[in-house]
């Protein structure tokens, strides 16, 4: 599980920042990206990068502030060109399904896959048995979302080695091992799964959040959360601006991540009014209250390690 940088950017496309996107892939989970908003440009930012839209199985939209949207219309028609056939699930609040239908109908773009269009509430918005999306109303000026993303606990590695040692060869118990199942050989001996398994991999849990003000429900999408990714379009000592603009300030962000017991910050929707020599100085408000911070850069890819449980 790795999270990718598109866009770091607030407000508007910079010459060192382009406007928000972020890629969770989730290649070796299923062989496929998640997408977290779309501005515009995103395609073109695709462009720089070994990322396949045809791999994105998901999209999930923030809010509806231009900054997140406008480069969805031509990403989707863009993926038909590419080889995109798999369905893709889109999650957005309400008004998401308008504005692509509406974009899609006018341009008369015909695109060669599904596409379902889901308007959220607060809630669990999807659930398989691999992950959970959960996702809450923030405080910004129009409905604004964050999304928790938990993947599930998962069983441990199997331990061929020890199988062949035990005598019991490759085949079908194999995988009924590997899915926890107690297994009798013909020999009447019994095998139990945890003697044949590695540590269970503790499922990782992602936060995502769209622009807001430091609010509770940033706490709770981001308790315990492996990474969170927050906002931090102000610098500290902007408090005024960032109440005012319903945005957040770096050290705001970090007392988030702080109160949330969430083990990495990552800084994203940096305004533009900093340039590169302010950056450091944004990544050390931080760090004062909450240590293990870093700052998005557009191409910046973090790996999101797993925990193995003793």
């Amino acid at each position: 599980m790795d999270v990718f940088f598109l866009g770091t950017g607030a407000g508007m496309p910079a010459k060192a920042r382009n406007v928000t996107s972020i890629v969770l892939k989730l290649l070796e989970e299923r062989g496929s990206i998640w997408l977290f908003d779309c501005g515009e440009a995103t395609q073109h930012q695709i462009l720089h990068t070994s990322i396949k839209p045809r791999r994105i199985e998901k999209i999930f939209i923030t809010h509806l502030h231009g900054d997140h949207i406008y480069g969805l219309p031509g990403l989707l028609s863009s993926r038909s060109f590419q080889g995109g056939e798999s369905e893709v699930s889109l999650y957005g609040p309400k008004g998401i399904k308008d504005y692509v239908e509406v974009s899609l109908s006018i341009s008369q773009t015909y695109l060669k896959y599904p596409l379902e269009i889901i308007e959220i509430d607060e809630g669990i918005i999807f659930e398989d048995e691999e992950f959970i999306v959960e996702a809450r109303l923030l405080e910004h000026g129009i409905p604004s979302y964050g999304y928790r993303i938990v993947e599930k606990d998962r069983p441990g590695t199997l331990l061929a080695d020890k199988l062949l040692e035990a005598g019991i060869k490759p085949g079908p118990l194999y995988k009924r091992i590997k899915n926890g199942e107690r297994v009798v050989l013909d020999d009447g001996r019994v095998i139990h799964p945890s003697e044949f398994l590695g540590p269970e991999q503790k499922g990782r849990i992602v936060t995502i959040l769209g622009d807001t003000r430091k609010c509770e429900a940033a706490i709770e999408l981001a308790n315990g959360a492996d990474l969170l990714i927050h906002e931090a379009t102000f610098s500290a000592g902007e408090e005024h601006l960032a109440y005012e603009y319903y945005h957040s300030t770096t050290t705001q962000a970090a007392e988030v991540a702080k109160s949330a017991g969430a083990k990495k910050l990552c800084l994203t929707h940096i305004s533009s009014r900093y340039d590169r020599k302010d950056w450091l100085r944004l990544v050390q408000e931080s760090e004062a209250i909450f240590p293990n911070t870093e700052m998005a850069n557009d191409f910046k890819e973090l790996s999101v390690a797993v925990e193995k449980s003793n």
